[in-house]
């Protein structure tokens, strides 16, 4: 084997920058994997970069296509593009692992021609034996035993119709990581054991795959998660040899982006809930608002910024500002600055984005009636500044478009009615009945004068059982625009069956 050079090459900073992707197609995308994405994506587009996406699809038992399709629909749904990859194409195609077999057989060939890696015999019950006899740890791990077989010795072995995995020899030296997050890093010399890159069976492992895609794709810099960080000594030391073997021009430079803790500080699981990117997506979160709070986890625009654009990230993101410490999914924070985004839509790109929610619901139809789309556009004005999730919009405004027979009275609102309902309803139906302008400072004002002068009662308290009566809700869109959407005859049909009912 020639000797490995002192002082391995590394990416140049003058090199233009090349990130990637490279998710395993398994289950639902989830919180981390995108913050993942968007971080590599943020680099790309700041630095004028490259993004790649290339998908990690080797484990035929736990890869779907299903969830590959999910990857590629979340990334459409927030704006995540690349410039290579899946779908895409580009000069390092395939990018899926699995169309890729064959390039993975012929570098782990240039690695054992050159004495990189050995074949090794042992089963894990004999290196157990071993560590035992020594009166080591018997759970310490692989050994080194077969760097040093004989010829002999590996001739017996496959006398006895033993298949050897192939591992790599780690160097006897310390690894340095400069990690472009956390600063440096030592792992000493001896503390990784010689690790496995093909199994027997010469299936390729991630171990091997993932340096040699980085390597072909001439990756510069690798940002992923902290989980990954114990496996990065022996990518470096694997880089360093497909270097000396022309496989790869350099060793790319590392970034190890925080963990994301759920509650109670325990690291955020694919499955709580609040992970789940569709869950959130489902539950009204607008991609501005998401992307805006996955950012948050582990980077930020400035001390007393929490709320800022996609066009801000991309301008302002600098890796090397991002923290180390594990960063906390606060879905309450998440859902605040969500809201703030909603606010920020233009009104008639709020009132669209409301209609998928409204039809999930039920609310509405496949197609608007001429009807419905009026109410939405009256309505949607109404809500913009009160809501946080879209998906709030089914519970505000579904009575805007039930019949009036199909009202029913929220629990809470029920309880909320005071004795004095009645009165108030039989009062709001006197000064109603004879309006003719039915618009809402007209009936603000015969409201108040009826409820709030004639009955005494305090404003804050009058119109309760009016809101309740046409809505079935304690909390709705603001009264009196709602009166007017609704129209004369609805309005008055609910007053009266509301009344009716309270006797």
């Amino acid at each position: 084997m020639t000797e490995k050079p002192a002082t391995p090459a590394t990416a140049s900073t003058s090199s233009p920058v090349r990130v990637r992707f490279c998710p395993s197609p398994t289950g639902t995308p989830h919180v981390g994997l995108i913050r993942t994405a968007l971080f590599n994506w943020a680099h790309a587009r700041h630095t004028g970069g490259t993004m790649v996406f290339r998908v990690e699809d080797t484990d035929t038992q736990r890869d779907s296509e299903e969830s590959y399709q999910q990857l590629l629909e979340a990334l459409a749904w927030l704006g995540i593009d690349w410039d290579e990859g899946v779908e895409t194409g580009g000069p390092h195609a395939p990018y899926r692992q699995s169309q890729r077999l064959d390039i993975y057989r012929d570098v782990a060939a240039k690695l054992l021609a050159h004495g990189a890696v050995y074949e090794a015999y042992s089963t894990p019950e004999e290196v157990e034996a071993r560590h035992r006899a020594a009166g080591r740890d018997p759970k310490l791990g692989y050994d080194n035993y077969d760097r040093d077989l004989t010829e002999e010795q590996i001739a017996a072995h496959r006398a006895e119709g033993r298949e050897p995995v192939l591992r790599l020899r780690m160097p006897d030296e310390d690894i340095v990581v400069h990690d472009m997050i956390r600063g440096e890093i030592v792992f000493r010399a001896g503390s990784i054991p010689d690790y496995v890159v093909v199994r027997a069976n010469g299936q390729p492992l991630y171990t091997l795959t993932n340096p040699v895609d980085d390597a072909l794709m001439e990756i510069t810099h690798v940002l992923r998660g902290e989980d990954l960080l114990s496996s990065t000594p022996r990518q470096i030391a694997l880089f360093r040899v497909l270097v000396e073997i022309g496989v790869a021009q350099y060793v790319p430079e590392y970034g190890h982006l925080p963990y994301v803790m759920g509650e109670g500080n325990k690291k955020l699981s694919k499955r709580d809930p609040e992970s789940s990117l569709f869950h959130l997506r489902d539950s009204g979160f607008v991609p501005e608002g998401l992307l805006n709070y996955l950012a948050l986890l582990g980077w930020s625009l400035s001390a007393d910024e929490d709320v800022f654009t996609v066009e801000q990230l991309v301008a302002h993101f600098d890796v090397h500002d991002v923290l180390a410490n594990p960063a906390r999914f606060d879905l309450k924070k998440a859902t605040a600055i969500n809201g703030t985004h909603v606010r920020l839509l233009e009104p008639a790109d709020f009132r669209d984005r409301l209609v998928p929610y409204l039809q999930t619901a039920g609310v509405l139809g496949e197609t608007l009636t001429e009807r419905e789309a009026a109410v939405l556009d009256q309505a949607a004005p109404l809500v913009q500044e009160r809501m946080n999730l879209l998906g709030e919009a089914p519970e505000l405004l579904s009575f805007l478009f039930a019949a009036d027979d199909e009202i029913e009275l929220a629990d809470d609102a029920r309880k909320q009615l005071k004795d004095s309902a009645g009165d108030v309803l039989r009062a709001a139906l006197e000064a109603l009945e004879p309006l003719e302008d039915w618009r809402a400072p007209a009936l603000e004002t015969a409201l108040r004068e009826a409820i709030v002068d004639g009955l005494g009662i305090k404003p804050r308290l009058a119109f309760g059982p009016v809101r309740t009566a046409v809505s079935g809700r304690r909390i709705s869109p603001p009264l009196f625009e709602s009166l007017e959407i609704l129209g004369k005859d609805s309005s008055l049909a609910r007053i009266r069956a509301l009344a009716g009912q309270l006797g």
